[in-house]
C-alpha cells in the first residue's frame, strides 16, 4: 500500500493533468470549460493524494507496532494451532525464540521447531 500505491496516486493524477492540458487546447472557445469543475476535480485529486500520503503513514506505523510487539513475545511462551502429526492438528504451546520476517515480508515467529504468524498465537504466557 505503500510506495506503489501513492505512485498510482501521482501516475492518476499525471494521467489527469495530461488529459486537462488537451481538454483546454481542444475546448471550443464559446464554450470553455468550467472553471468551477476543473477547480473541484483538482481539488478531489490532490484530497486522493493526501489520503493515500495517510494510508502509507498509518501502514508505516502499523508495520512498526507489529514488529515491537513480535519482539517482545521472545522469551515468552505461546500456544497456537499446529499440526502435531501428520493429519492431527492440535494446540502447541512453545517460547519464541526468533522473530524475522518472511519473504513475502510478513513478521514470523520461531517458537520451538514452529514458524508460526502474529495471528496464529492463541495465547501468551510469561
Amino acid at each position: 500500500m505503500s510506495v506503489s500505491s501513492v505512485a498510482s496516486a501521482s501516475k492518476i493524477q499525471m494521467d489527469y493533468m495530461k488529459l486537462l492540458v488537451t481538454q483546454l487546447q481542444n475546448q471550443n472557445p464559446l464554450e470553455p470549460m468550467d472553471n468551477q469543475e476543473m477547480a473541484s476535480q483538482l481539488t478531489q485529486f490532490s484530497q486522493l493524494e493526501q489520503l493515500e500520503s495517510m494510508s502509507s503513514s498509518f501502514s508505516e506505523v502499523l508495520d512498526t507496532t507489529q514488529r515491537n510487539y513480535a519482539t517482545s513475545l521472545i522469551g515468552k511462551d505461546v500456544s497456537f494451532l499446529a499440526e502435531t502429526e501428520p493429519g492431527v492438528t492440535g494446540i502447541v504451546d512453545a517460547t519464541v525464540n526468533e522473530v524475522h520476517k518472511n519473504t513475502d515480508g510478513q513478521i514470523v515467529l520461531t517458537a520451538g521447531e514452529f514458524i508460526l504468524t502474529l495471528n496464529g498465537i492463541i495465547s501468551v504466557k510469561s
